[in-house]
């Protein structure tokens, strides 16, 4: 069927008495795929922050990550800003077993804090998403723009909070089990294959980054996952786009939620089968990062 094209007007939802804020927010919660994080869910709505009032929404994925998102009606102001990355170091604190992105929905994001907001996210996960409410004909159509997308920190950022703190090897043999140690081990290998500095795992108690002379240089992590059997690999890589089209054609799990980023889920067998394309992609990342 042939599309038609049909003339729209924007709205305002503050300046609007027929929609508030609430029920944007059920709008949000019946479709949580609406604001394009992903297959996220909600896991909470309304939470109390123990200090600082109440989070709009939580939001998880499958992948351990959860989001603090604070929604307003109208234009961005320093408050809702800093309310959301209180809420966002609020909930890390009290969970920092799980990845935490902070999430500030607005019908208008200015220019001014929108700067201010890429200046802060370099240390702090942020996504900026501006709303907009589109009258066609008698239907109200929402669309949420990401304006701001900084997910990744830098990688020379402490890591004592984001990785949950620090712990030795023994917690790792002991929580993921020899087989999936193996293949972190035979991981290290190949990153010290190419590297010109000897790496070492740098044991924390969410994921295993690299140190190399007592410098923290996370251009890649692993994450053992013994519930599932298979270790998250992730790599911080300017080509992420090629290498999850290769790591897709050979059936690798691998997603790319951040740019210059990618990660692959693998079985120790899985590991195996597919070893040589793993290591093409640890060279390039190990020669990437040296350069």
């Amino acid at each position: 069927m042939p599309l038609t094209f049909v003339r729209h007007e924007k709205i305002s939802l503050r300046q609007n008495r027929e929609f508030n804020e609430a029920w944007l927010h059920d709008r949000i919660c019946d479709d949580p795929l609406l604001l394009g994080l992903g297959d996220v869910h909600v896991l909470d709505r309304e939470r109390p922050i123990s200090g600082a009032g109440r989070l709009d929404l939580l939001l998880f994925d499958d992948d351990n990550t959860r989001y603090e998102v604070e929604i307003m009606l109208g234009a961005t102001d320093p408050s809702h800003i800093i309310r959301t990355i209180e809420y966002w170091d609020a909930e890390r604190r009290r969970y920092p077993g799980y990845d935490h992105v902070a999430v500030l929905v607005a019908e208008d994001v200015t220019t001014r804090f929108l700067n201010v907001m890429s200046l802060l996210s370099g240390s702090v996960p942020l996504i900026a998403i501006q709303l907009d409410a589109l009258r066609v004909e008698d239907h109200l159509l929402l669309n949420f723009v990401h304006v701001l997308d900084q997910t990744a920190l830098r990688v020379d950022d402490p890591e004592e909070d984001s990785g949950g703190g620090e712990v030795d090897r023994a917690y790792w043999n002991q929580k993921a089990g020899p087989e999936l140690m193996k293949v972190c081990d035979e991981l290290l290998a190949m990153i010290n294959n190419s590297a010109s500095s000897p790496q070492e795992l740098n044991y924390m108690r969410r994921y295993m980054g690299l140190r190399s002379n007592g410098v923290v240089r996370n251009f890649m992590s692993l994450a053992p996952k013994p519930t599932k059997r298979f270790t998250h690999v992730s790599f911080s890589n300017s080509n992420s786009d090629k290498w999850k089209e290769k790591f897709e054609e050979a059936g690798v799990p691998v997603t790319s939620k951040r740019k210059g980023r990618f990660r692959i889920s693998v079985t120790p067998d899985e590991f195996n089968e597919h070893k040589d394309l793993i290591c093409q992609a640890v060279t390039e990342t190990v020669k990437e990062f040296e350069a």
